[in-house]
């Protein structure tokens, strides 16, 4: 108890609670006014400043923004003044390793947690580690290597007094709980799922919710003891869980058959043997999993090993609703359809669940029956979607890869309200806080805002 008191505290001496990914529980969704419907460069920008290469999404406290960049072989943790987009300080550690990931993954991902004064950052790459706020080194924690074919990109939390980090991947699955004063480890639980990517949800700050590899599971904040597991949602969750009171919304794909083995080898078999080896299959990180860590080990991808592979894909493509009751979960509505890959989160606001997919097509569901009200492409705005939708003001902000926000009405029969052309890719989830919206490109980092 008074490990959570204290981080309490220092959440509301704050006055800020987009202190994690995707801001307030992980919900997307933020108070205030004054939100801009029409910014760009050179239109309601209070400021912008260039930053290093990175995806992680800003975090706030009350007068600091923090990143994670990497660069040249050093993982950057930088620090922002919220007022005016100064620089404050920037440190780094310095890289031991480069993990093969997806190329839409990043070395410097994921994004960090601030508790209103201190920030933790995780690197896949190197581990965890904190700093003040004033930039001083806390701790820091390596961890690792971790194996995960597309690389790991949950981002730490901080619940029941702990850091806690959830880390799914080919094997040896985890989820722990470390010190925020220190970085020592309390606890740490194996877990059967495999490869996953969703951030975890803080449920009344006394358990952890996760959405994985099929499953849904609840975790003890304080011994972090599983002491719930639903099956049958998606196999391939890379947005991550959405809480509303009591409902959890999980999205995610499958596969109806495993992927064969040929389409690989034409790409990549260039002596003809049926085998994939290093030198063929090069960055290819689903190839290189396979070949590090299914089978023999022995740095080949054959045949045998990518059904293996395959077969864990295996599942449904589903929108399902969850209803919390007695420290377990129940189904209360699934959605299924051929979805393709999908890498935002889902958002619940405005009476309905939105889902955004690449081509800009955007569905709503209706958060009680998961009936698809309304589903088109978002005028102005048809490429990639990574970053994830967030809500405030009756308004959803929707960032492409390409640079357009789209600025859409928050209800079940949305529309588009405003396409907003920054020019530079987006891949990071806006920042909301007392009318400002801080979002970060591949180019920079801007607070936009009416006043």
């Amino acid at each position: 108890m008074p490990r959570l008191f204290f981080l309490a505290l220092a959440a509301l001496a704050s006055g800020e609670e987009w202190t994690r990914f995707r801001g307030p529980d992980g919900s997307g969704v933020a108070s205030g006014s004054g939100y801009p419907i029409e910014f760009g460069p050179t239109k309601n920008v209070l400021w912008r400043t260039p930053v290093r290469a990175g995806k992680s999404s800003p975090v706030l406290t009350r007068g600091r923004i923090f990143l994670t960049a990497a660069a040249d072989g050093k993982l950057y943790t930088i620090c922002y003044d919220r007022k005016t987009g100064k620089l404050l300080w920037e440190h780094s550690l310095d890289q031991p390793r480069s993990e093969i990931a997806n190329g839409l993954n990043h070395t410097a991902a994921i994004t960090p947690v601030t508790d209103g004064e201190n920030v933790y950052v995780f690197f896949k790459d190197y581990g965890l580690a904190s700093y003040t706020g004033e930039g001083k080194l806390r701790w820091k924690t390596p961890l690792g290597p971790f194996k995960n074919t597309q690389g790991l990109s949950s981002s730490p939390i901080l619940a029941g007094g702990s850091l806690i980090l959830l880390a799914d991947q080919w094997e040896d699955s985890f989820i722990a709980a470390y010190n925020p004063a220190t970085g020592k480890e309390r606890w740490k639980v194996l877990r059967e799922e495999g490869e996953g990517w969703g951030t975890p949800l803080a449920y009344r700050m006394t358990q952890i919710l996760t959405a994985s590899r099929g499953q849904f599971g609840i975790h003890q904040a304080e011994t972090g003891k599983r002491t719930s597991t639903l099956r049958g949602i998606a196999t391939t969750i890379v947005g991550s869980p959405i809480l509303d009171g009591d409902t959890v919304y999980a999205f995610g794909y499958g596969a109806d058959a495993a992927p064969a083995f040929e389409t690989r080898l034409k790409r990549f078999d260039r002596n003809g043997d049926g085998k994939l080896t290093a030198g063929e299959y090069g960055a290819d990180p689903i190839l290189n999993n396979i070949a590090r860590n299914i089978g023999n080990r022995d740095g080949v991808a054959t045949e045998e090993e990518w059904n293996v592979f395959g077969r864990a894909t295996l599942g449904p493509n589903a929108l399902v609703a969850l209803k919390i009751e007695n420290g377990q979960a129940r189904q209360m509505w699934r959605y299924e359809k051929n979805f393709t890959s999908v890498i935002p989160t889902a958002l619940k606001y405005g009476g309905a669940v939105f889902i955004a997919r690449n081509g800009g097509i955007l569905t709503t569901h209706h958060p009680e029956t998961g009936e698809v009200v309304k589903s088109a492409r978002m005028a102005g705005a048809l490429g990639g979607y990574s970053s994830s939708p967030v809500g405030a003001e009756g308004r959803v902000y929707l960032g492409s890869e390409e640079g357009k926000v789209v600025v859409l009405r928050a209800q079940p029969e949305w529309e588009v309200v405003q396409v907003n052309d920054l020019g530079e890719g987006i891949y990071a989830t806006p920042a909301l806080s007392n009318g400002v919206l801080y979002l970060r490109t591949d180019e920079a980092l801007y607070a936009f805002a009416t006043r």
